[in-house]
This record gives C-alpha cells, sequence and structure tokens, in this order.
C-alpha cells in the first residue's frame, strides 16, 4: 500500500507541469541524498519526492525541524532544511518511533482528516487561498493535483509578496512568473501588484523579470531593496503603462524617475510624460537632487502623493519645479530636508486647496513667514507635521488656526516658541481637531491644555510627553475629552 501511495504522488507530480525542474536547475545547490540506512523497506514510500510546483523554500528559507509522532498523528510534514537555505525538495520524514500498527492508525486518521477537507467546494478553497501569503499559497500547491489547480489559479496571482533577506527574490520572481505565464506566453495579465520590500537582494535583473513579464502592473513596492539603481526603474516604468504607485524608499541608488531612452524616442515630447504613477515614495533617497525632482515632476504630471523624506539635497528651486509640473498634488512631506525655507513653502501655497497633507517636520529654516503662506492660501488643508521648526511661533499658529478650520491633526512638538496663547487660538478656530502633538514644547503649561480641552472634544490623541503640565490639567482633559489617548511622562497620572 506504500508503494501504491508513492507511485499516486509521482504521477500527480508529474502531470501538473515541469515548474520544479526548472527549479532545480535554477538553483546553485547540490542534491541532498539520503542516508543508505536511513529508512527500511516498511516505510520506503516515505522517500524523497518533489511535486511540480515552485518550492516554498525560494519563497521563505525553511527551518529545520524533526516529525515528532504527536505531528504524524496531526497528518503534518516538514520540509527539509538541506545544507543551504535554498530547497527545491520537500522531504517527508519516514516516522520514528512508530510500530506498523501505530503507523496505520496514524495513516488512517490522516485519510479522513483529508477526506473531511475534500468535501470543500472549489469556491470555497479559493476563498481561503486568498487570505494566504506568496509562500504559503506555493505550499498548498504542492499538497495534491486538485490543491495544484486550485492554488494556480489567475484569480489568486493579482498580488504576489516576498519578503526575507536571504531570499533569492530575483530568482523567485523568475520562477513565479514563468509558471503565470504559461497560459499567455512570456505575457502574465494577472498580476497587479509586486511588493519585495525588505529583500535586500533584489536587483537590477529582478526588476527586469517584472518589467518584461507584467505589462498590467499598478503598484511596486521595492522599499530598502538599495541594490536597485535608476536603469532598472526606468524599465519598469516605461513597459508598464497602467503603473499608480511605485514605493523607493531606502533604494540609495534611485536619483530619478523617467522613461527609457529607446521609449522616449518613439513617443512625442507631449506623451512622453505622461507617466501614469500618482503615489511615489522616495524616502531615505539622499542622492536625489534637484536636476531629478525637476524630471520627475515633468514627467509625472498625475503625483497626487509624494514623500521625500530625508532627501537632504533637495532646495525651494525643487519644489518650484514640483509645483509648476504636477498642480494636483494633495500629500507631501519633505521632512528633513534642511535646505527647505519659507520660499519652498511659498512655493507650495500655490498648490492652494488641493494640499491636504504636508509634512515640514525638522526644516530648521521655516519660520511664521512661510507657515503663513500655507495657512492663506492651503485652506482645506487636514494634516501639517511642523515639529522641530524652531522658528514657528504663537503668530504662525495663530494664521494657521483662523484659516484652515478643517485642521484635523497638527504635530508642534519641539517647537520652543509657541506658548499658551498659541494653543488658545487653536482652540477657539479648530473645533475638528483630533490629533495634536505638543511633546517637548517648553513654553506649554496646564493652562494651555484646559483651554484645548475644554474647546476641543472630538480630541483623539494628546501628545504632552516631556512638557511642564500638571496632574490636575492632566485629569481635566481626561474629563472633558472622553475618547482621548494621553501620551505623557507623568508617572502620577494613569
Amino acid at each position: 500500500m506504500g508503494a501504491n501511495n508513492g507511485k499516486q504522488s509521482g504521477s500527480e507530480g508529474k502531470g501538473s507541469s515541469s515548474i520544479s525542474s526548472d527549479l532545480s536547475s535554477s538553483t546553485d545547490q547540490t542534491s541532498t541524498k539520503a542516508p543508505k540506512n536511513a529508512a527500511t523497506s516498511e516505510d520506503s514510500d516515505l522517500s524523497m519526492r518533489t511535486l511540480s510546483t515552485p518550492s516554498p523554500a525560494l519563497i521563505l528559507p525553511p527551518r529545520s525541524s524533526s516529525l515528532s509522532p504527536a505531528a504524524l498523528f496531526n497528518g503534518s510534514s516538514t520540509s527539509s532544511s538541506s545544507f543551504t537555505a535554498e530547497t527545491v525538495a520537500m522531504v517527508h520524514a519516514p516516522p520514528t518511533g512508530l510500530t506498523r500498527v501505530g503507523y496505520r492508525g496514524a495513516r488512517h486518521l490522516r485519510d479522513q482528516q483529508e477526506a473531511l477537507i475534500d468535501i470543500l467546494p472549489d469556491h470555497a478553497f479559493l476563498q481561503i487561498f486568498t487570505h494566504l501569503p506568496t509562500n504559503q499559497l506555493c505550499r498548498c500547491a504542492r499538497v495534491c493535483r486538485r490543491w495544484y489547480n486550485l492554488a494556480w489559479d489567475p484569480r489568486l496571482w493579482r498580488t504576489v509578496r516576498l519578503t526575507g533577506d536571504v531570499l533569492h527574490v530575483d530568482r523567485a520572481l523568475r520562477v513565479l512568473t514563468r509558471r503565470l505565464c504559461q497560459d499567455t506566453p512570456n505575457v502574465c495579465l494577472t498580476l497587479e501588484t509586486v511588493v519585495v520590500s525588505g529583500c535586500r537582494r533584489l536587483t537590477d535583473r529582478g526588476l527586469y523579470t517584472v518589467a518584461q513579464c507584467c505589462p498590467e502592473l499598478r503598484r511596486l513596492e521595492v522599499a530598502g531593496c538599495y541594490n536597485v539603481s535608476n536603469e532598472a526603474v526606468f524599465e519598469v516604468v516605461s513597459r508598464c503603462p497602467n503603473l499608480e504607485h511605485l514605493d523607493v524608499s531606502g533604494c540609495s541608488k534611485v536619483t530619478c524617475i523617467s522613461l527609457t531612452r529607446e521609449v522616449s524616442l518613439k513617443l512625442s515630447p507631449m506623451h512622453g510624460q505622461q507617466i501614469s504613477i500618482r503615489y511615489l515614495d522616495m524616502t531615505d533617497c539622499f542622492a536625489l537632487e534637484d536636476d531629478g525632482l525637476h524630471t520627475i515632476a515633468a514627467h509625472c504630471p498625475m503625483l497626487t502623493h509624494l514623500y521625500l523624506r530625508r532627501c537632504t539635497r533637495l532646495t525651494d528651486e525643487g519644489l518650484r519645479c514640483l509645483v509648476l509640473y504636477c498642480p494636483a498634488v494633495r500629500e507631501l512631506s519633505v521632512s528633513d530636508c534642511r535646505f527647505v525655507s519659507d520660499f519652498g513653502l511659498r512655493e507650495i501655497a500655490k498648490l492652494e486647496e488641493r494640499l491636504r497633507y504636508l509634512s515640514i517636520a525638522h526644516c530648521g529654516r521655516v519660520t511664521d513667514v512661510g507657515v503663513r503662506y500655507v495657512a492663506k492660501y492651503c485652506a482645506r488643508l487636514r494634516y501639517l507635521n511642523a515639529r522641530g521648526c524652531e522658528g514657528l511661533t504663537d503668530h504662525g499658529l495663530e494664521h494657521l488656526a483662523k484659516n484652515c478650520l478643517k485642521l484635523k491633526s497638527l504635530d508642534i512638538g519641539k517647537c520652543p516658541l509657541v506658548s499658551d496663547a498659541g494653543l488658545e487660538m487653536l482652540a477657539l478656530n479648530s473645533f475638528n481637531l483630533k490629533r495634536l502633538s505638543l511633546k517637548s514644547c517648553e513654553s506649554i503649561t496646564g493652562r494651555g491644555l484646559q483651554v484645548i480641552a475644554a474647546n476641543c472634544f472630538d480630541l483623539q490623541l494628546l501628545n504632552v510627553q516631556d512638557c511642564d503640565v500638571s496632574l490636575e490639567a492632566l485629569r481635566f482633559v481626561k474629563r472633558h475629552c472622553k475618547r482621548c489617548v494621553i501620551e505623557h511622562t507623568n508617572p502620577a497620572f494613569f
């Protein structure tokens, strides 16, 4: 009977496809061989076997574990942890410490469990599989032929998410796209989202694979993949015309977003600018300069969300070009851009009522003058982060409170010149305020907090860490703002 099970498993593996052989040829791992005395004739049907699907070990490095009797009775199996972290075959270890009768009982129990789950219809399996990450979906495809066919249903492969520092992500992307391109040769029409953030081994080769095989790509996240360069990003942008969301934060080699030279020559100048990216995150792209931002703005006029945190080489000139070419920007962050000043905020204010979110945290050259420009022209501003802007005073806060009546979130922490007078103006005008951070504001006292609590009933978060406020003021806030979470450093208040 064991031999029959082995034959059945092998026939299913051959009948599905030839992916496993491609995986074996694509890895640099030597095949693992079982010791001669590892299994007896009674458990020969539990030898190593490879099903025809991308190995989950390529997606997530396996963890070595042994098969316990309890695990065997529960019908579980373990994957091998061979000599390297990239295993191709799934190893079903022989049972340990079980008699012939005990093994038959365990197998009978396992067959009953499999029979119960096989009662579920296909649509129920598909609904379950939609909640699985990419690596677990690949594991499910190795169970049996039915699961293989269901796991590779195109509706489950609109998104690919890969994680891991040691993951050979270039190879994983190549194998996955090859399998997804079986029904439509060389093109994967279903894949719309690729998330490989934190995969440090990702290189330009992996992005070239995505660009060539995924023309319907709409979302790409490669945050922290510092080996990615401009050329690969250009290739993706040029070959994926529907790309709307791009996250290259932490990719220090990326200095620009543009079309490739070949594509630019084929298109007219006006059409060549129509890159459909709306969301762009270039946080920690330290090499980004004004010229690069100018090119990005000229090629991505549909931008609505742009995050340039810690792009320390940017100046006011880059912001001028951004506003000139991208008038639809709704969210903008230039936090820790130390060369941005009041002149840059004057340019940002030209976005007028379209601007909803603005972060200028730790921009040391910003003063009340720049905040006054933003307050005057961006009346529909909902979020402002001005933490660490030491030039901001009560006068700037007064203009902000009187003009931005829809303000919901404000961070003015580490602004030593903001006092209770500024908080009073804020409380009398910003009735919609829900989140307020006053962390390390040296001039704030309990009187200002009481005015805020008495007028801003919808306050949900208040940060007064490292502020000299009394215990009575904190209790007053708690009584008037029932749903407010207070972040403080007073050990007597709880």
